[in-house]
């Protein structure tokens, strides 16, 4: 089908959350905590809905049941890809995930969730945590119960275009004055370690401590990984990570260029600059899908764009 598939992005409100989604992008947002913009999802907790075409007002989970053949026919029960935009103007808890493997024996049959990020924006001096001290599950399980919080934890400090690809088991956190684009496993499963004693309606949100000591890799293995650029006349194409869930590439496109797909759908999220694609004007905060098949895709203008597909396997 050559017909692009634009989303309607559903909003999340968090106790860290700000309102640069309205300011940055001019999204409608429920509060001045807004956390989270979820702009291609067909999880339960936000299912995004078609806005044009053929299948006008569908939710993305219902095509993706009924019409497959725009999927590539991919296998599983549920569309595997989620993108969200993450505005942290407080620090987000420190945190970890699981696997595919233990969510599926503990979350009910859930995925669990590989995620990575592209620094948006940030603040000058922002940071986030990747990683964590600890040799052993012993040495581990020790230091969270003195809470030695600055022994165990890894911060390091961030910059705009910078890009960190998330393991599951790997503990993680983001912080304040920082804007992100997430692209993940269509996941919700996300194991607190640490809240910083914060209260929300006047208790503590909930921390799993067991369930976290049980998935977090002892020793922290290293998940850098290295940008691969294919420079053009008019544009560059940044592959920034391909692992067994998705493959993300970063397009800066400053005149033409004409792309030839060759996956079996294209997520792409226009995060700077305005321009058109195949004729059909595009511009910031905007969130489409290219189905199975599009074919040849031409872009024109200046214009940064955040692509994922899943990993031909």
């Amino acid at each position: 089908m050559k017909e692009i598939l634009f989303l309607e992005p559903v909003m999340k409100e968090m106790i860290w959350g700000g309102d640069r989604l309205r300011t940055e992008y001019g999204y409608d947002i429920p509060s001045e905590k807004t956390g989270e913009c979820w702009a291609i999802s067909a999880h339960s907790k936000g299912d995004c809905i078609i806005k044009n075409g053929t299948f006008e007002n569908w939710t993305l989970s219902r095509l993706f049941a009924e019409h497959r053949e725009l999927f590539g026919n991919v296998e599983g029960d549920v569309f595997p890809l989620l993108v969200k935009i993450i505005d942290a103007r407080e620090d987000l808890s420190i945190q970890v995930h699981p696997d595919d493997n233990y969510a599926k024996e503990h979350e009910n049959g859930a995925l669990g969730k590989t995620e990575c990020w592209y620094i948006l924006d940030c603040d000058k001096d922002a940071k986030i945590v990747i990683g964590h001290s600890a040799n052993s599950k012993e040495e581990l399980r020790q230091m969270i119960e003195n809470k030695e919080w600055d022994k165990l934890i890894h911060v390091r400090s961030i910059k705009k275009g910078d890009f960190f690809q998330i393991e599951p088991g790997t503990v993680h956190a983001i912080k304040a004055g920082t804007l992100i684009l997430e692209t993940q496993q269509s996941s919700d499963v996300t194991y607190r370690l640490y809240d910083y004693d914060r209260l929300q309606n006047g208790k503590p949100r909930e921390l799993h401590i067991e369930k976290s000591i049980d998935v977090i890799r002892c020793p922290q293995q290293d998940t850098s990984v290295a940008p691969t650029v294919t420079q053009f006349p008019k544009a560059t194409v940044t592959q920034l990570v391909s692992c067994p869930f998705y493959c993300v590439k970063k397009i800066e496109t400053n005149g033409e260029l004409t792309i030839s797909q060759d996956e079996p759908f294209t997520i792409m999220s226009i995060l700077e600059g305005e321009g058109t694609l195949d004729k059909v004007p595009v511009k910031k905060g905007d969130h489409l899908i290219l189905p199975a098949n599009y074919g040849t895709y031409h872009l024109c203008g200046t214009m940064m764009i955040i692509t994922s597909a899943m990993t031909t396997r």
